[in-house]
């Protein structure tokens, strides 16, 4: 069976894919038996034919390699990258300016930067969701020390890290050949925790405290971590070599590492040692390098990870390219890094900016490789053009997408990881990228207020303008394209609804969340995603984590909208579309519906307005059935009964939120650290990091067609609810909801009307429309919101597809000789 698939794939493969694949599969077996009869090894002299002498340092470093003086090398090679021109966001000769500027708008920053120095000196270390990781260290000599043999090769020496080893799990991954690792296979470990230690953006914090502080440990880290690096890690051998996105980002942040670390007057450097222990540190960076891209440039994601994978790699090759090129090969890499970044933009970015993997984690990557790359570029004197066209529209879509502090909801796969963790941000808080796409591309409207630590590193001006000005205020959008609707107002409510694809490709970062929502409230994350609590490392919780179960939505008869197939791919996949959208001051309202539970059809219907939420669930079809709807709070929010049918949510930080459903009580679950993993109570605000929270359950069974109402609002007393009977053609309809919400003076009766566009469906032979009955109204449109007060001023009236309101006693509210697809009238 598997080959029979595997002989359809060959034979639907384009002539230039297959070419392309088999060229491939020969390089890698050539270099694989290469290797076993040779095994590659790190010569210092083979990074003499790899420079262009283009200065006299250039030169002179030459020579020095050649004739084995590697120190001597080392010197010229500083003198020479000390002194150039600027080529990269920072340089040795910006670090007292940045520094001053930092400090004084930061004054906690040099004190925070030598923390965590410390704490990475001392073998601690934070990624992903874990803290104070602890690697066990290499029995060698002393740390930091390399040998040479007396052809040059650098011998292993002492490592006070464990290159290849997850000590959550306590495993370590085989010394293989690059191509043979079988790095998704938990026996290795989770390879995601042992490839986001040896990114080494930890040198980025290094160098933080470096330029801050003056903090010579840092720098002596930097050194120490670098050699021993090299040292267990030859040169095609092991988990290190085996993903080119990996090597891509580690070669970006040695490049950070160079200038930060790089000094003006060097001699040897000799951070914290005798010279004895002196390390020529430059050139095992520049030998690293260049090998490392090289094996890039020949293993390109093009056919196995086409997605933010192959960015990531032709972004290592493009910068690289134009930062260095003192390499011999700079020229063919920017070259090649520059035509992927600029076709994949076509593929890989949607018409309204959305980054086709739909996981809100992954757009951000995106965004900040293509704002890497217009930095390069500009520096370099390269044509920005297509980098500031693509940056323009991921940072739009960014803007849109998060909340009005930068946050984004955890959408889709979040693995944590990021491209510039400087300061150790939180990776959902996307502040400083749309503060650095407002500096990079000329527009204020992108940031979300005063400019962030990091921006400043990552642009390169320690003295970039901050004008404190209010952030721009962003409308309720939808994006058609991705597939999302967003409604916010100016008090910080910010709702995400999902009616879009299900991911990109095989869907490898998508999850099944057809027509979830997430919720901010007055800034206060309410409704959240689930998140990622792991990639490969444990089947059934990637599963779990991804599952429709834990997003808030809907289930129906214990059915998943889409089906998983292993950690990146699915069996079967549901996509939503959106069918109506409304935005005015007063509310939004849109509607979506999903054809995952075939034949029956769930339709959501979400009406937002300053404070108050109303979410409408349909169930369209025939027989009997059970549906379930899940929602997922903050684990910063307690849950308890609040009287008449409410429950009522309190986080500490402002009034409580009260939440109810007309068809029944929900069922509040709760995680315990104590006891075990269930399905519902749980969150995973970071990779690897799962905690206990609070999963509100409702449970219905009946005969379709029927509906769900959740009905959310904040205010500091308790709410009154009512539901009303619905009547079509002077009969009880299931599909038609209606209720009426009071809160203090103020009442509003709300009426999902037939769940039908407005078409044949909704007249009779005549053309006449129907006429829905609910409570004391009657109307023929999809939706209704009337608000009355109790003192009888101010009424307000907003229609969905619709044209006549009025009461039972036969006063007319509002009638207009045809439907219309919004209206909205205030009395």
């Amino acid at each position: 069976m598997r080959a029979a698939s595997l002989l359809r794939r060959v034979a639907a493969m384009p002539a230039t894919e297959l070419r392309d694949r088999l060229t491939g599969t020969v390089r890698r077996e050539a270099a694989r038996l290469a290797h076993r009869a040779r095994p590659a090894a790190w010569r210092r002299d083979d990074l003499a034919a790899a420079i262009v002498p283009r200065t006299a340092e250039l030169a002179g470093a030459i020579t020095h390699l050649s004739a084995g003086r590697v120190h001597d090398a080392h010197a010229a090679l500083a003198r020479h990258f000390a002194t150039r021109p600027r080529r990269w966001p920072i340089q040795p000769a910006m670090r007292d300016a940045v520094a001053r500027t930092i400090r004084a708008r930061f004054p906690d920053a040099a004190a925070d930067a030598v923390r965590r120095a410390d704490a990475i000196a001392d073998g601690r270390l934070d990624l992903l969701g874990y803290r104070d990781l602890r690697f066990t260290p290499v029995a060698s000599p002393g740390a930091g020390q390399s040998a040479l043999d007396d052809s040059g090769v650098v011998r292993a020496a002492s490592s006070a890290i464990d290159w290849h080893r997850d000590p959550v799990h306590d495993r370590v991954a085989p010394a293989l050949f690059w191509s043979e690792v079988p790095y998704l296979d938990p026996a290795c470990g989770d390879h995601k925790i042992i490839w986001e230690l040896n990114r080494h953006q930890h040198f980025l914090a290094l160098g933080r405290a470096w330029w801050l502080a003056g903090h010579r440990p840092a720098r002596a880290t930097f050194v120490a971590h670098l050699a021993s690096w090299m040292d267990a890690n030859p040169p095609l051998v092991g988990i290190n070599w085996a993903s080119m996105l990996e090597l891509g980002l580690r070669s970006l942040s040695w490049m950070w590492a160079l200038e930060f670390f790089v000094e003006p007057a060097a001699g040897l450097d000799q951070p914290d040692s005798p010279p004895s222990d002196a390390h020529p540190w430059l050139v095992d960076l520049l030998l690293g390098l260049d090998r490392q891209l090289q094996l890039v440039e020949q293993n390109l994601s093009t056919y196995f990870s086409p997605n933010t994978h192959l960015l990531g790699e032709a972004l290592a090759l493009y910068v690289a390219g134009r930062t260095l090129p003192e390499l011999r090969r700079a020229p063919a890499r920017a070259q090649l890094g520059r035509r992927i970044l600029i076709e994949e933009m076509a593929r890989q970015i949607c018409p309204d900016g959305g980054h086709v993997e739909r996981s809100f984690h992954y757009h951000r990557y995106t965004l900040d490789f293509y704002l890497l790359a217009l930095a390069v570029a500009r520096l370099t004197g390269d044509d920005t053009r297509p980098f500031a066209e693509a940056a323009r529209r991921l940072a739009r879509f960014a803007r849109i997408i998060a909340d009005d502090r930068g946050h984004l909801a955890r959408i889709g796969d979040d693995d944590g990881g990021q491209l510039f963790p400087i300061c150790g941000r939180d990776s959902a808080d996307a502040s400083d990228s749309l503060a650095l796409s407002a500096c990079l591309l000329g527009d204020p409207s992108l940031a979300v207020g005063p400019v962030p630590e990091e921006a400043m590193w990552m642009s390169g001006r320690g003295a970039m303008a901050d004008s404190g000005r209010t952030a721009v205020a962003i409308p309720s959008t939808t994006l058609g394209d991705s597939g999302y609707t967003i409604c916010r107002t100016a008090r910080g409510d910010h709702l995400v609804f999902d009616t879009g694809p299900h991911g990109y490709l095989n869907g490898g970062h998508a999850h099944a969340d057809a027509l979830s929502v997430t919720l901010t409230v007055s800034g206060r994350p309410l409704l959240v995603d689930a998140g990622t609590a792991c990639y490969t490392i444990d089947a059934a919780r990637r599963d779990r984590f991804r599952s429709t179960r834990l997003h808030n939505t809907l289930i129906l008869d214990g059915r998943e909208q889409s089906e998983p197939a292993g950690p990146f791919h699915w069996a079967r996949t549901t996509a939503a579309s959106r069918l109506t959208w409304h935005t005015s001051p007063a509310l939004d309202y849109v509607e979506g519906a999903h054809e995952g539970y075939a034949p029956l059809v769930h339709r959501r219907a979400v009406l937002s307005r300053p404070g108050c939420w109303i979410v409408a669930d349909r169930v369209l079809g025939a027989g009997d059935h059970q549906a379930e709807v899940h929602w997922h709070l903050d684990p910063r929010w307690t849950v308890a009964a609040g009287g008449d049918g409410w429950l009522r949510a309190d986080d500490g930080a402002g009034d409580p939120v009260w939440i109810r459903s007309l068809e029944g009580e929900f069922a509040i679950v709760r995680g315990s650290e104590a006891g075990g993993e269930p399905d519902l109570g749980w969150v995973a605000p970071a990779y690897g990091h799962v905690r206990p929270s609070t999963t509100l359950r409702l449970v219905r069974r009946g005969a379709a067609p029927f509906a769900l109402v959740t009905v959310v609002l904040e205010a500091k007393e308790r709410p009154s609810i009512e539901a009303l009977t619905v009547q079509v053609d002077g009969a009880a309809d299931r599909a038609p909801v209606a209720l009426r919400l009071i809160d203090g003076e103020v009442s509003d009766t709300v009426v999902f009307g037939l769940p039908t566009p407005c078409s044949d469906a909704r007249s009779d032979t005549s053309g006449a429309r129907r006429l829905i009955v609910a409570g004391d109204l009657e109307t023929d449109a999809a939706l209704l919101w009337y608000r009355s007060h109790a003192a009888g001023t101010d009424t307000r009236l907003t229609i969905v597809d619709g044209s006549v309101v009025r009461t039972v006693d036969g006063r007319t509210l509002l009638m207009l000789p045809a439907a219309v697809p919004f209206k909205e009238t205030v009395a």
